[in-house]
């Protein structure tokens, strides 16, 4: 387009016709009008996401899986954006699903609706308030295809892509608030525009054509230039887009354009011998290519081919009519495990279950640990086949079960043998069903040990690792970047697993899926569970002593009679947890969501459980002396029999809290003395100071004189 030639008609008549102004100037309304936009958009979503958060947090509502679009979209965002895995479906409250729906659908239509406004009038509500437009260059509303290339791509694709293309590349990544300050500073440096343009027009208006201009500007009298005469120009962008609103720019003949085109050379030549040039790399570059591929072809035919030959050849030796010493026969098994062959693996496995020999069965198994990670599948088949003999007392082979057991102790062994020579090369294997437990009574039964070793990625779903030694392995690693807290970390999968009195102790098992897993009796102790997701897992009598359960996920778990000794396991969900008898002196329970849960005879002395929320919790029979329960939420909770001697009571919530039979006393009374003795100052006087006990229920004399005497709050007191 030409550069538009303007004339205004004579003074006095624009005299008559005086402009309406606005007191702010015009950069300073269009920031204002942007940010009530986003404010709308950004708004519509934190609103119902909130409200659903609040109703998440409330425990007499239903629970229900998450959306699945909720999950998918989550999956969809935290892979771009490098953050931490998704665990997928969980619970949460019936309203939060239509309300994070909402949270989710409403910045869409919000934002949609603008861009709607924009192409069709050229102006969104909230531009309209302060009184600019955005028009094209004949100064009519932009259209929709303008607006997509305007937002979309110019203000929003461009500043995103590069901000993003940096963060991933610079030692910002993963963190979001590097992610975000880039983000800002490139839409900064887009709205100021390009520095060679004399306007420094937006680089947004200026991809799409668009002029941002004062909605209240009268029309000028303009006549385009026919004569050749100079045109008038704007010194600045404001000047320009007032001017745009009211101006009528008329394309400059084509003669001029030729005009301004003489002196190039135009040389046909050239165009014909760079497209010749062009069409022989790409003919050249496919022919190498194709080339190429032929002969890898041939390479894998003729390796597949020998493998085969050879493969035929080794059989002969190992043919139960062989005449082939054991020296012999060794010989071919091992060169069979090296010739990296499909069928030869699946022959060594076949074998590897009826070899009886001890010799050949301990060479059968050096040239499976050989063929390395690719002999997995096939060892997993025929574990499942005679697992599932050995279990239905029964099979098509009629073997013994003694048999059956030492052919699945092999074919164990063989597994976890090259588990632990390939030491962290492991990730994506699929061992899910394998069945890695102790079989039989013998001395001689199988034992899975993998001491620290790195089993991350590994899918153990549904597989029996009982009595497993993994003492300081990782069942987690840091991915391809090499970074931990990201979408592509390695996390093993031992959901619905059977871990009975497996040892894991100092293990790594950080945000690993532990769904339905049973831990019963296992050894936990300084395990790293943080993050790890335990929904409905079964942790009885499980030892945890010093193991650390920051964030993780125990909805609905069974611990009963396990040692939470010293854990840590601040802000955890142990909604609807069973933890009677538990063990959990000194434990570290601060901002845990503890709703529903049964504490009912646990032991639960110098216990952190400010901040936590107890409510409809049962704690009955339950020690709770000199436990922290400050500003604690204990709404309807049970403490009937419950220990609280030198408990820190301030700022709990009690209301409708059951105290029958509760101990607020100290456990050591001198029965000679009146019940209530008056304790020593900072000892005793801090325990229910300025708690409020009046909507506390059955509570009797006693507990009353205790409370009144010690600073508490009740009805009664005088």
């Amino acid at each position: 387009m030409g550069t538009p030639s303007v004339r205004t008609s004579d003074q006095s008549s624009r005299s008559k016709e005086p402009r309406k102004t606005n007191s702010l100037p015009l950069a300073t309304r269009r920031i204002a009008a942007w940010a009530v936009e986003i404010t709308l958009v950004v708004a519509s979503g934190l609103v119902p996401f909130g409200i659903g958060a609040y109703a998440n947090s409330r425990s007499d509502l239903d629970r229900v899986p998450l959306n699945p679009l909720l999950v998918q979209t989550e999956r969809a965002i935290a892979s771009p954006l490098a953050l931490p895995i998704s665990y997928g479906t969980r619970n949460v409250a019936s309203p939060t699903n239509l309300l994070w729906t909402i949270a989710l659908l409403a910045p869409l239509t919000v934002s949609g609706a603008q861009l709607y406004l924009l192409a069709k009038t050229g102006a969104t509500p909230a531009k309209h308030r302060f009184g600019i437009k955005v028009v094209n260059a004949e100064g009519k509303p932009p259209g929709f295809k303008a607006v997509l290339v305007r937002e979309g791509l110019g203000r929003w694709g461009l500043p995103v892509s590069v901000a993003y293309f940096l963060w991933r590349n610079s030692f910002l990544f993963p963190s979001l608030g590097g992610f975000a300050s880039l983000a800002v500073i490139m839409l900064v440096l887009e709205a100021k525009g390009l520095p060679w343009q004399q306007d420094r027009r937006a680089l947004h208006n200026t991809l799409a054509g668009t002029y941002t201009v004062d909605d209240d500007s009268k029309p000028l009298t303009v006549q385009s230039q026919r004569d050749g005469q100079g045109s008038q120009s704007f010194e600045s962008e404001k000047d320009e887009e007032d001017a745009i609103a009211s101006i009528v720019i008329t394309q400059e003949k084509p003669r001029q354009q030729s005009k301004q085109r003489q002196g190039i050379p135009q040389n046909p030549n050239y165009t014909v011998v760079g497209v010749a040039f062009l069409c022989m790399s790409a003919a050249l570059v496919i022919l190498v290519g194709t080339q190429i591929y032929v002969q890898i072809l041939r390479n894998q035919r003729v390796t597949e081919q020998s493998n085969s030959q050879q493969f035929l050849a080794l059989i002969k030796d190992l043919n139960p009519n062989s005449t082939a010493t054991n020296n012999e026969r060794q010989k071919a098994i091992l060169a069979m495990g090296t010739l990296n062959d499909p069928q030869a693996t699946q022959y060594l496995v076949d074998l590897l279950s009826k070899e009886t020999d001890p010799i050949l069965l301990q060479t059968i198994q050096r040239a499976l640990i050989t063929v390395g990670p690719n002999a997995i599948p096939n060892l997993k088949r025929m574990n499942q086949l005679l697992t599932g003999e050995l279990q239905s007392g029964k099979g098509s082979k009629a073997l013994p079960p003694e048999v059956l057991e030492k052919q699945l102790q092999a074919n164990q062994y063989t597994i976890g043998k090259i588990l632990a020579v390939y030491n962290g090369q492991t990730n994506g294997l699929d061992l899910s069903n394998v069945y890695l437990g102790q079989n039989g009574s013998e001395q001689s039964s199988f034992n899975l040990v993998l001491d620290k070793k790195d089993l991350w990625g590994i899918k153990f779903k549904s597989a029996n690792l009982s009595f497993g030694s993994f003492k300081g392995s990782r069942f987690r690693g840091v991915g391809e970047d090499g970074r931990w807290d990201t979408y592509d970390d390695w996390i093993a999968d031992l959901s619905q697993a059977r871990m009975r009195q497996a040892n894991l102790t100092e293990a790594n098992l950080s945000r690993v899926l532990m769904i339905r897993t049973d831990l019963s009796r296992a050894i936990l102790n300084k395990a790293n569970l943080s993050n790890a997701r335990l929904t409905a897992a079964n942790l009885s009598s499980a030892q945890l002593e010093g193991a650390d359960l920051q964030g993780a996920v125990l909805e609905n778990v069974s611990l009963t009679g396990a040692d939470l000794s010293n854990a840590q396991l601040k802000d955890a969900d142990l909604y609807a947890a069973r933890l009677g008898r538990v063990i959990a002196v000194g434990t570290q329970l601060s901002f845990a969501n503890l709703i529903k849960t049964d504490w009912q005879g646990a032991d639960l002395t110098g216990a952190y459980f400010d901040h936590a929320n107890l409510k409809d919790a049962n704690l009955n029979a339950t020690r709770l002396a000199n436990a922290i329960l400050r500003s604690a939420n204990m709404e309807n909770a049970n403490l009937r029999n419950a220990d609280l001697s030198l408990a820190d009571l301030r700022g709990a919530n009690l209301a409708g809290a059951d105290f029958q039979g509760a101990i607020l006393t100290p456990s050591k009374q001198n029965q000679t003395e009146q019940f209530v003795q008056t304790p020593a100052l900072g000892v005793q006087s801090a325990v229910v100071e300025g708690v409020d006990f009046s909507q506390v229920k059955n509570l009797d004399p006693k507990q009353i004189a205790y409370i009144c005497t010690q600073g508490g709050i009740h009805p009664r007191c005088p």
